[in-house]
């Protein structure tokens, strides 16, 4: 499962509140000892002095933590200006609403949705796109459940009167799968554990008598995992496997392979998925409903890595597929199940965008494309196979699409600037405006103030990448502007543009936030992720180098104002550019980072992304895996930006002890860098995990203290620290 994520939470402002103004400023870092380990990859000797944190459960490990919690918390809370910045961020965050996850099933609108106030989404149900609305669940107050969950994942079951869901503590992501009834508003007798990685839901059987769900075995978390059917009321221990590790001999399943079962309305098929790890391309079979039995499922492969597909959907007796075999930008091909020998056909030819998922309608599936940065739909009519553009109201990120009746499409769109809005599109009608609807309250803030553009930047070996930045209109170009650079780079993931209002909480201080598109990223297609691929990857942190580079060169900042951040993947990005060119930044931030890339692979995530970062086994793999991973790379005695390394207790993806090994690396390179006001700080939420299902609350508590960290940084003497 990939690391990605968007924002990182923790709930560590309360300890940081709670300091007394009077504390004394702390000049040590806690004792950290070294216990080094040698190990020989390929000829070469590498010593690690913190093996022993890998032991994530040794009182010593939990104890220096604590105790590196402790110090982040007395540091952070002697920044006078910490306390305004998180009230105005929550200010902003409860400007208006936040809706996501649509789901139109039966006529009616299933979505997460968070009012101003709350510290969770919660699930709603609308009747159609215009009618009553009711809370089906809040997951911070279920009945007889004591503790605080999080929706991890949802599925309505066709008759629109039964929901499953993955519930799961403390950002652990370990879903327990337990099924809504709608009408009572009372969970069934299912609770399923070991259902975390349903992220897309379950496949509800036509009937709603069951569903088809992944669950991974007791000893994994990540790998070996299958599919299974399951009929309501039934002892899961009773489901029978359909798909998956171990299933059948028929189906060749190495360790990290993910598989699903996805079914749909209208169609005789099933069509079983697998995800390689995560590796980019996906395998497929389909089996005839009819012939769904267990074990025994004659399923046909029509789907291979070597096809280079990346996402599939039924449609009746047709799947359609995303295929970048012939094309980096990809192209829609289509293929007739009910006949073996045929071929794919070519359905929506590549062009200049990259073709990024489908969604299949009554008459037409929708292709979400990216044009320079933007979302562009385009619409394929499945009798006709005639191809249009759906229009959008403005330049922005498509976040949902759900295919309607009558050629009518839902989504869900927002920019930079532009708040998110639920619009109903007329997808036949090209002219037709779009309907505004009222899922979702617009957030009442005023943006005309501020400003997004995208610039090209030459990279290193000549390569243009993108720059997107969001600044105050009119901004002084004076190389004073408190400045963050953001980039990621991994998984062929783009970095879209989102609207947050609590952004203009760093705007109003004149601030700009600029986020690199990096090569490893996906947003100018397949050869833009290879680009920063195992062998490649220097190249991801070169591009976040030139980033920062223009920036100061063309007076936006300078490097006494120009903090990186980076989070998951993106760890090796800001960790990369903090160990290579520490002179560019005041400060930083590894965000849940990954920073350990020998040991990481190891770890129960690690062989799903062997794909994406390689294997310490292969000797050319090790070779740029050693050369870049952060942790590696620091120096003692090297002058370093102050780091401010955040993680989660709970975190399931990068576990926490790889983030630790990186700030004990920067504490000891710099032992006195803690009193002379340049620190390498480690913060920990216990209650968090990856950041999925932390609260509104750990989300603002940790922006806040990592934006006073970099405006201490940066010179603002409103963030002085108190004496």
């Amino acid at each position: 499962m990939n690391l990605h994520t968007l924002v990182k939470a923790s709930a560590l402002a309360g300890a940081c509140l709670s300091v007394s103004a009077q504390a004394q400023n702390p000049t040590a870092y806690p004792a950290t000892p070294q216990k080094p380990v040698s190990d020989t990859y390929h000829g070469t000797v590498v010593v690690d002095p913190y093996r022993w944190m890998e032991n994530m459960q040794s009182p010593e490990f939990q104890a220096w933590m604590r105790a590196q919690t402790a110090l982040a918390a007395e540091v952070l809370g002697q920044l006078p200006g910490r306390a305004a910045l998180r009230e105005r961020l929550g200010q902003l965050s409860d400007a208006g609403e936040f809706t996501a996850d649509y789901q139109v099933v039966a006529d009616q609108l299933f979505y997460l949705k968070r009012t101003p106030g709350q510290d969770q989404a919660r699930l709603w149900l609308r009747q159609g796109l215009d009618g009553a609305e009711r809370e089906l669940l809040d997951p911070n107050n279920l009945p007889g459940e004591p503790g605080k969950h999080a929706i991890d994942w949802y599925s309505a079951a066709p008759n629109g009167k039964l929901l499953a869901l993955g519930l799961s503590k403390g950002g652990s992501e370990n879903s327990v799968l337990r099924v809504l009834d709608l009408t009572s508003g009372k969970f069934l007798s299912e609770a399923i554990d070991r259902t975390g990685l349903n992220e897309g839901g379950v496949a509800w059987l036509a009937d709603a008598s069951g569903f088809a769900y992944n669950r991974h075995p007791a000893d994994e978390r990540y790998n070996k995992s299958a599919v299974y059917l399951h009929k309501l009321g039934q002892d899961a221990a009773r489901d029978a496997a359909l798909f998956g590790w171990e299933v059948s001999a028929s189906q060749p399943f190495a360790i990290p392979d993910l598989p699903y079962v996805h079914l749909a309305k209208g169609s005789d098929w099933a069509l079983a998925e697998v995800l390689h790890g995560d590796a980019v391309d996906r395998s497929y079979w389909v089996a005839s409903l009819k012939q769904l039995k267990g074990a025994t499922t004659p399923w046909r492969r029509v789907i291979r890595p070597e096809d280079r597909v990346v996402r599939a959907a039924l449609a009746g007796h047709t799947l359609y597929a995303l295929t970048q075999k012939t094309a980096s930008r990809r192209e829609l091909v289509s293929l007739d199940l009910s006949r073996p020998d045929a071929k794919f056909k070519v359905v929506l030819p590549a062009g200049d965008t990259v073709l990024r998922d489908l969604e299949v309608g009554d008459d037409a599936v929708y292709v979400r494309a990216l044009d320079a940065g933007v979302s562009k739909l385009w619409r394929v009519d499945r009798k006709q196979g005639t191809v249009t553009t759906v229009a959008l109201p403005f330049d922005g990120t498509l976040r949902s699409v759900n295919a309607l009746k009558n050629g009518q499409v839902l989504v869900l769109l927002e920019g930079w600037t532009q708040a998110p809005q639920s619009l109903l599109l007329d997808a036949r009608k090209p002219d037709a405006k779009p309907r505004v609807l009222s899922i979702q309250k617009p957030a009442a803030v005023a943006m005309t103030g501020v400003t997004a553009r995208q610039v090209m930047v030459k990279s290193h070996d000549g390569v243009m990448v993108p720059l997107s930045i969001v600044a105050p209109k009119d901004v002084a170009l004076d190389g004073q502007r408190p400045t963050i650079l953001t980039g990621y780079g991994a998984y062929g993931i783009t970095l879209e543009p989102r609207f947050a209002a609590t952004r203009l909480a760093w705007v109003e201080r004149g601030g700009v936030l600029a986020t690199c598109h990096v090569r490893g990223g996906g947003e100018l297609g397949e050869a833009w992720h290879q680009g920063g691929h195992i062998a490649t990857k220097q190249n991801t942190v070169s591009d976040f180098i030139a980033c920062a580079e223009w920036l100061i060169a063309n007076k936006y900042t300078s490097p006494a104002k120009l903090a990186g951040t980076g989070g998951s993947a993106g760890g090796i990005t800001i960790g990369g550019t903090v160990t290579q060119r520490p002179d560019l930044l005041a400060a930083a931030q590894s965000a849940v980072g990954l920073s350990d890339m020998l040991r990481m692979e190891l770890t129960p995530n690690g062989a799903p992304n062997v794909a994406e970062f390689g294997t310490v086994t292969n000797p050319a793999h090790f070779k740029s895996m050693y050369a870049l991973s952060p942790y590696h790379r620091v120096q003692d005695g090297r002058s370093y930006p102050a780091v401010i390394v955040t993680t989660g207790a709970n975190d399931p993806r990068v576990e926490a002890w790889i983030p630790a090994k990186f700030a004990a690396r920067l504490q000891a390179a710099n032992p006195d860098g803690l009193a002379k006001g340049k620190p390498a700080l480690l913060r920990v939420d216990f209650e968090a995990g990856h950041g999925m299902g932390s609260s509104v609350s750990q989300r603002l508590d940790e922006t806040a203290d990592v934006w006073s960290f970099f405006l201490w940084q940066f010179g603002d003497a409103a963030f002085a620290p108190k004496r």
